[in-house]
């Protein structure tokens, strides 16, 4: 069995782990990502892909801490997939430069408007008539083009480990150590072949999202806990218009909306927001009746004949808070020399990778050429999105 030492050891190769990945490469440091299934499994295939500048967090008028964390991201993304700053991203797709901001017709709704143009860090362009997308031109109120922008995550996942595609493998990790002091030997299996490699590292970090609960489920990292907070996703494809935006409604975001184009052409719609939350006690098909009556109310006069549905769930892994709300903003909890780390939004991986980066030691004590015997190990592949996933898409009436 080989056994070798490195300065980083990461598990999960998911948005927070394959930036993190990139980084302390680019610091010197002799690192290695496994991945179990996958890369952006669970989690960060399943997101929106919104840069969003802390939306969410704005529309009571309230500049909170959570909307502090977030507001400066949309402009660290854009000079990155830019080829302005590192890593460069010029290869990840941008589905949309912008996000439509609209409300709903209560009072309440008009108030978090107000507030979110107050809050917002991204540039907010109020829409005339003529220059709305026909789908929201019936739309009451007004209409605003956010700066932020939707990514493909696929091809976000794909340049970065294209990038990085020596240093990733697919492989189990047996994660047991009989203490948390440095260095810890930990084994990793590859599936297919179950030859195995021992590895010394001097800081593990842990970036699995909801696989985290099992690696730190051992002596030692009781502190490191998460909280799941569930969403209920709907999926609708057919003669859809592209539509990238939220609608308001007071504190909450009432509904966002996304869109791709399948393998045939067709358009799917993939709605987060509060419909994908009120979902989480819903069965499919009762979900899907109630996204599409709340689609009705906030997008006037579209036509929903002929479409197809579908739901789909997933957990956010988040570090546990006292109150089981959502996290502030990114967290890690460490034990010795054992990171685990939650992003809690996609749009924060860079801040995350930034607060494990001052956690670790200065500067890279290990060679890694010895990657290189990894050479013919299997690499994991990209996940693939949740609507690509569906087995089974109906039509509801």
């Amino acid at each position: 069995m080989i056994e070798r030492r490195l300065d980083v050891l990461i598990v999960g190769g998911g948005g927070a782990g394959l930036w993190l990945l990139d980084r302390v490469r680019r610091h010197g440091f002799s690192t290695l990502l496994v991945e179990k299934t996958a890369l952006g499994s669970g989690q960060t295939i399943a997101s929106q892909g919104i840069i969003h500048g802390g939306l969410k967090y704005t529309l009571s008028g309230m500049l909170n801490t959570s909307a502090r964390a977030i507001r400066d991201m949309p402009e660290l993304w854009r000079k990155c997939l830019a080829g302005q700053s590192e890593p460069d991203l010029r290869d990840a797709v941008v589905r949309s430069p912008q996000c439509y901001l609209w409300r709903s017709q209560s009072i309440r709704s008009r108030v978090a408007m107000l507030g979110a143009q107050k809050g917002l860090r991204s540039a907010a362009a109020k829409m005339t008539n003529a220059d709305r997308p026909t789908i929201l031109r019936d739309c009451p109120g007004d209409v605003f083009s956010v700066a932020e922008q939707v990514l493909d995550v696929a091809s976000l996942l794909k340049t970065l480990s294209i990038r990085n595609k020596r240093h990733i493998i697919l492989g189990e990790i047996r994660f047991a150590p009989e203490s948390t002091n440095a260095p810890i030997t930990y084994t990793v299996t590859e599936p297919q072949t179950n030859r195995s490699i021992n590895i010394q590292a001097d800081h593990v970090v842990l970036t699995a999202g909801a696989g985290n609960a099992t690696l730190i489920d051992q002596p030692g990292l009781s502190t490191h806990t998460m909280q799941r907070r569930p969403l209920h996703m709907v999926m609708a494809r057919g003669d859809l218009p592209e539509l990238y935006g939220h609608c308001v409604d007071w504190d909450k975001t009432r509904a966002t909306i996304t869109s791709a184009t399948d393998s045939n052409g067709r358009n799917t719609w993939y709605i987060g927001g509060q419909i994908s939350e009120d979902g989480v006690k819903m069965k499919p098909d009762e979900l899907v009746r109630h996204a599409r009556n709340e689609l009705t109310e906030i997008i006037p006069n579209w036509c929903n004949k002929g479409l197809e549905w579908a739901t789909f769930r997933v957990d956010r892994a988040e570090a546990k808070t006292t109150t089981g709300f959502r996290p502030t903003g990114p967290e890690i909890r460490q034990k010795g020399p054992i990171i685990t780390a939650w992003p809690t939004k996609l749009a924060l991986v860079p801040e995350l990778s930034n607060m494990i980066t001052r956690t670790i030691k200065q500067e890279p004590e290990h060679d890694d050429s010895w990657i290189d015997e990894l050479a013919d190990w299997s690499k994991p592949k990209v996940a693939r999105y949740p609507w690509e996933e569906v087995k089974q898409w109906r039509q509801i009436n």
